[in-house]
């Protein structure tokens, strides 16, 4: 592998750049001139930089399956954190057991660029950096760090729902649904009329762009300065059916606490318009805004395709990736529902 000439920002994924763009920059790095390759080797391939990532992940506290390593940045140098470090930046290097495994972290970038440019979703800082071979590697911003020494107060909601592997199983993050979690964005968010809105527009997009990961600790609430808390920003959003044959929805009960199905569900065996309008209603958009917050997901976005023909994937992967996205807006779309 060789380290690939750039013709996009790594980051935003703009025309023109072999680096970071300094819109990047100032988001992603506080406006410092990092480089978009990393000082280290990828652990399969050194086994001293191998030695010093098993050690970061010895220390770092993110769940998931996906190996994940804490960076701090110094000046403009980004180094994996040592002992007693706040990690303000997340790694997460090619993974292991997927198909086109080697596509991962540039599908995650581009699936969190589609969400921020194109639907305005508000995400976590993220980027695509390499390290000194080439290969890719996914990197995004801590948004729960405070400073040095403290954190933002955050919770994922199968912590909010009670839920672990020891009192529901080896499951316990999918055994949910999607309106239960809103009930419970209605306990214990002061704003939850508008931040119900943003978590409703969060689970059209997953279905929309077939991530079928958005499982309970996938979502999250997070302290603001008030002391109440709000929805955190978008994390782990990434097309999973180019890796694996998955559901439609991560949550094993779907949309619904209960049996409800629509007509097109009975049809198609898809979720349509009329389920999503449905779910909105059961959890509290009002009426007026149903349509409104729909109509961005069902319409034709040429932004989409610029996006995935200026992302990081091979031309085979970009390909399989609009088709996703091609057949679920056509089950979401307006004219097929009479409406």
């Amino acid at each position: 592998m060789s380290l690939p000439e750039l013709r996009f920002c790594p980051g935003t994924l703009s025309e023109g750049f072999d680096t970071y763009s300094q819109a990047c920059l100032r988001k992603l790095f506080n406006g410092k001139k990092v480089s978009h390759i990393l000082p280290y080797n990828p652990p399969t391939l050194s086994e001293e930089d191998a030695e010093k990532f098993i050690d970061n992940r010895k220390r770092i506290s993110i769940s998931g399956v996906q190996e994940k390593v804490s960076l701090i940045l110094v000046k403009n140098k980004l180094r994996l954190t040592e002992k007693g470090e706040q990690g303000t930046y997340i790694l997460k290097p090619i993974p292991r057991d997927l198909k086109n495994v080697g596509q991962v972290p540039a599908n995650e970038h581009l699936t969190m660029q589609i969400a921020r440019q194109v639907y305005g979703i508000h995400t976590a800082e993220n980027g695509l950096i390499f390290f000194k071979d080439g290969a890719p590697a996914y990197i995004t911003k801590r948004f729960d760090v405070r400073d040095e020494n403290t954190k933002w107060g955050k919770e994922d909601f199968a912590s909010l729902a009670g839920r672990t592997s020891e009192n529901a199983g080896a499951n316990f993050k999918y055994e949910y649904s999607y309106e239960e979690i809103a009930m419970l964005i209605r306990k214990y968010v002061p704003a939850s009329v508008i931040e119900m809105e943003k978590f409703f527009a969060l689970v059209v997009f997953n279905y929309l762009f077939s991530n079928g990961d958005a499982h309970l600790k996938n979502f999250a609430l997070l302290q603001t300065a008030s002391g109440d808390h709000i929805l955190s920003p978008a994390y782990d959003l990434i097309n999973t059916r180019i890796h694996v044959d998955d559901t439609d929805f991560a949550l094993n009960e779907g949309l619904f606490k209960d049996d409800y199905m629509s007509q097109h569900m009975r049809d198609n065996g898809k979720a349509g318009l009329e389920d999503f309008r449905e779910f909105a209603r059961r959890i509290g958009v009002g009426e007026r805004r149903i349509d409104p917050l729909l109509s961005p997901f069902v319409q034709q976005q040429p932004l989409v395709e610029q996006l995935i023909r200026r992302s990081f994937l091979d031309e085979s992967t970009k390909k399989a990736y609009l088709m996703h996205y091609e057949n679920k807006r056509a089950q979401l779309d307006l004219r097929k529902e009479g409406s």
